[in-house]
């Protein structure tokens, strides 16, 4: 999990990740309106998604009936599949020319989601890495932390006003908390790269703290 190749870009890559429910993406959408309003290109983007092929595939990995949903391996391999589409046609270009990348979730999701939580080989794993991250590694990941009931909470709170539970965010609270400590463990391990923000508070509590660590990264 090494930064990116210096040669290979010149902009700046930033992941957004954590459980469900923490306000991740809300909290993307804040920092990208901030970015643009100081004058940066900014190329906001998801995971799994992003492209045509990689919204194909989001959609296969989040809503098929649970008859047809992929199994831990086909899952991993679709998601992967997405992300290399994503690297090479989006987030490469995107950083030659000099942008700010913001993506909502990276290759750490895959780590965490199917390695920890689904217990899917990490040498497996990491070689998918390797094929698809191609060395461009975020420069700066963001990990919103808050505690799994509450995330799942605030999640059931957003089904009562339509949105309809993914696969992922219907799954047990246990394999939620394994997301939560994978994350968390990453952040550990990849210390510069990875900084853990709370979710505690109200949302501009949480822009504020996501603010300060983006100011210093970007310097």
């Amino acid at each position: 999990m090494t930064h990116r190749d210096d040669q290979r870009k010149s902009g700046f890559f930033i992941s957004f990740e954590g459980p469900e429910g923490v306000g991740k993406s809300t909290q993307l959408e804040r920092l990208v309106e901030v970015l643009r309003a100081r004058g940066h290109v900014v190329c906001q983007t998801r995971e799994p998604g992003g492209t045509v092929l990689g919204e194909e595939l989001r959609r296969l990995l989040k809503h098929l009936p649970a008859e047809d949903e992929p199994g831990p391996v086909a899952e991993l391999l679709l998601i992967t599949a997405s992300r290399a589409q994503l690297v090479e046609n989006v987030i490469e270009p995107a950083l030659s020319r000099g942008e700010i990348v913001v993506c909502d979730r990276f290759a750490d999701s895959t780590t965490v989601y199917q390695g920890c939580a689904r217990g899917l080989d990490m040498k497996l794993i990491k070689a998918l890495h390797t094929a698809t991250v191609r060395g461009t590694w975020p420069d700066l990941t963001v990990v919103i932390d808050m505690d799994v009931k509450e995330g799942l909470r605030r999640g059931r709170l957003r089904q009562q006003e339509g949105d309809s539970p993914d696969r992922f965010e219907a799954e047990s609270h246990s394999f939620h908390e394994t997301v939560r400590q994978g994350f968390l463990e990453l952040a550990r391990e990849v210390p510069g790269r990875v900084q853990v923000i709370s979710g505690k508070g109200s949302p501009d509590d949480v822009h504020e703290r996501i603010m300060r660590v983006v100011d210093r990264a970007l310097g």
